[in-house]
């Protein structure tokens, strides 16, 4: 069951951040205009787990963002945090799912209530980023018809403990 999320629920918001496998990289390349990649594989994976994003009350009093939250029985498995972009795109700037339910379909129904909420409010696709070392995630995208749009390598050059680069998919109606 997949429910907006309002004052009542909004506790459950950071139960799905939960760690994932960095195992790789993805090499994106661009030639005659189309990204493409490859994914390179590391000899000694690691277990990579972001920060808890504090989720604010302008995600329910406002319409141009939202946060859906994806529930088995009573339990919060799953969420997708979207708000409108600059650039006439629904941003997504959240998906995760609980580690148990991984690759059983959650995210690609979150996807899909994104893609509804962002046709219902006149955008023109999805836009989201993740980064290279996330290789899960951008073949997940991939599988779900996003394209990569651009690849930026200095988005997280200040942090020196992060050797990663910034991968804008996008998903357009």
């Amino acid at each position: 069951m997949i429910i907006k999320m309002d004052q009542f629920n909004m506790k459950d918001y950071s139960k799905p951040n939960e760690s994932f496998l960095v195992s790789g990289r993805i090499i994106p390349t661009f030639k005659n205009k189309v990204w493409k990649y490859t994914v390179e594989k590391f000899s000694e994976p690691y277990f990579k787990k972001y920060e808890d994003d504090e989720i604010d009350i302008s995600y329910i009093e406002e319409e141009d963002k939202v946060v859906f939250l994806n529930y088995v029985e009573n339990t919060c498995i799953g969420r997708i945090k979207i708000r409108s972009n600059w650039n006439g795109y629904a941003l997504i700037e959240d998906i995760a799912v609980t580690k148990e339910y991984r690759k059983n379909g959650v995210g690609t129904a979150l996807l899909n209530k994104a893609i509804d909420w962002a046709k219902e409010n006149n955008f023109c696709g999805l836009v989201l980023e993740t980064q290279d070392i996330n290789v899960s995630a951008c073949h997940f995208y991939a599988k779900n018809q996003f394209v990569i749009g651009a690849v930026d390598t200095m988005l997280y050059s200040n942090f020196p403990t992060a050797n990663e680069m910034a991968i804008f998919w996008y998903y357009k109606f």
